[in-house]
């Protein structure tokens, strides 16, 4: 790569079979007035005729040889090839006539030789020629249009990377997630024939061993039966077990198992119900698990001392009776950004550095897999979640509320009969 300084042509530039090539529907008048405007000039391999950023003046068509056309893309995955110019392109010309600095470089692939177009001489003959104006604007449709198809397949293509990726991690979960089952079971029953055994009993430091182990167990059975939930819903596996449930005690009940867990951490949890809010047809273990994740959600990122308020009340949902139950917490709160993406799998809004092995501590990060979960109960159902918030504040701490909307009955899936 040089900035060497350009050399007089050798050879003589027909400019006007090459402006006629570069600028359909000009008149012979106006070519051989720009013609006129034009300087011709010849820049070694490597030479930089424009680069990214900067404020330059001047474009170019390309008389003889060949340059590349590239583009920054980030740090990490450097330049990217836009495409390659040769006899007769018209480049760089966006930048002045913008009034602002180059999209992106373009640097001699070999001896190039140029007709170069002063900012004040584009401008002139712009004003003049109606017929080379609408030439240039076809010339950067054209290129739109094949950088816009160019895009789509590159994201088509990324997309079927990204997809098979996901496959083999869902899979990955799953395989270790049945792997990791075996041993706990075995575990598990070991520990309750140890639990059992009178020495232990009369042993107070071996019970309060074993206690730990055994929470410890139960907190991986958790998660490995967390991972497995969240392979089914991706995959399309969730079927549900539709019978009557009542909201009302579901949410009540689930409150109640979290209350002890919330205290300790002098977490309020209150109910409020509308008499009116309806019975669902729906699979009870699923609801509780969405209801689960979202509650759990609020008790991680509230202060100590806060207050989680769950309600439910009768909606219409697409037209049809529906309860919708919401989860308001007064914890930091989340930015809007983050407002969809919260509910992907192995989303973190924070610091995987805050990462926590427990459930309850405030800001500690789990696997990201809970909100996913509750997101394919809620949309296997046919319902609808989301979450509200001012945005993230740790000082005001305005909070967000999560809402779940289920209908009465939710909708016959293909190839499963009518209950």
């Amino acid at each position: 790569m040089t900035d060497e300084v350009p050399t007089t042509p050798a050879v003589l530039v027909d400019k006007i079979s090459l402006l006629r090539r570069a600028f359909t529907g000009m008149g012979e008048d106006e070519l051989h007035e720009m013609a006129d405007l034009t300087r011709v000039q010849v820049y070694p391999e490597g030479y930089f005729l424009c680069r990214e950023g900067a404020y330059e003046d001047t474009s170019y068509i390309i008389a003889d040889g060949e340059a590349l056309i590239t583009k920054t893309i980030s740090e990490t995955e450097g330049e990217r090839v836009i495409r390659k110019v040769g006899w007769g392109d018209y480049v760089g010309e966006m930048a002045p006539i913008q009034n602002a600095p180059r999209a992106a470089s373009i640097r001699a692939l070999t001896e190039c030789t140029v007709l170069e177009i002063a900012k004040a001489d584009l401008e002139y003959m712009l004003s003049r020629s109606p017929r080379m104006a609408l030439s240039i604007i076809r010339g950067i449709l054209t290129r739109i249009r094949h950088n816009d198809q160019a895009s789509i397949q590159e994201l088509q293509r990324t997309n079927k990377v990204l997809r098979q990726l996901d496959r083999n991690k869902l899979e990955f979960i799953e395989i270790a997630a049945h792997e990791l089952r075996t041993p706990l079971t075995v575990m598990k029953g070991y520990i309750n024939v140890m639990k059992m055994d009178n020495g232990v009993k009369g042993n107070p430091m071996l019970v309060e061993v074993l206690e730990g182990i055994s929470k410890g167990t139960e907190r991986l059975h958790e998660i490995v039966n967390t991972m497995l939930d969240v392979t089914r819903v991706d995959s399309d596996k969730l079927r549900i077990a539709v019978v009557p449930v009542p909201i009302r005690s579901v949410v009540n009940d689930i409150a109640t198992s979290m209350r002890a867990e919330a205290a300790h951490r002098q977490l309020t949890i209150d109910i409020e119900h509308a008499s009116d809010t309806p019975h669902i047809n729906a699979d009870p273990t699923l609801i509780q698990k969405a209801l689960y994740h979202v509650i759990v959600n609020a008790v991680k990122y509230t202060p100590d001392g806060g207050t989680i308020t769950i309600r439910t009340r009768p909606v219409m949902l697409n037209d049809t009776p529906a309860a919708e139950i919401s989860v308001q917490d007064a914890g930091i709160g989340l930015a809007p950004e983050h407002h969809e993406l919260i509910f992907e799998k192995f989303y973190q809004v924070g610091s995987v550095a805050l990462h926590s092995s427990g459930k309850t501590a405030f800001k500690g990060g789990g696997p990201g897999l809970g909100l996913a979960i509750a997101k394919g109960v809620v949309r296997a159902h046919g319902g609808k979640i989301w979450v509200e918030s001012e945005g993230n504040d740790e000082t005001k701490f305005p909070g967000s509320t999560f809402f779940l909307q289920f209908p009465v009955n939710p909708p016959v899936r293909k190839n499963e009969p009518e209950k």
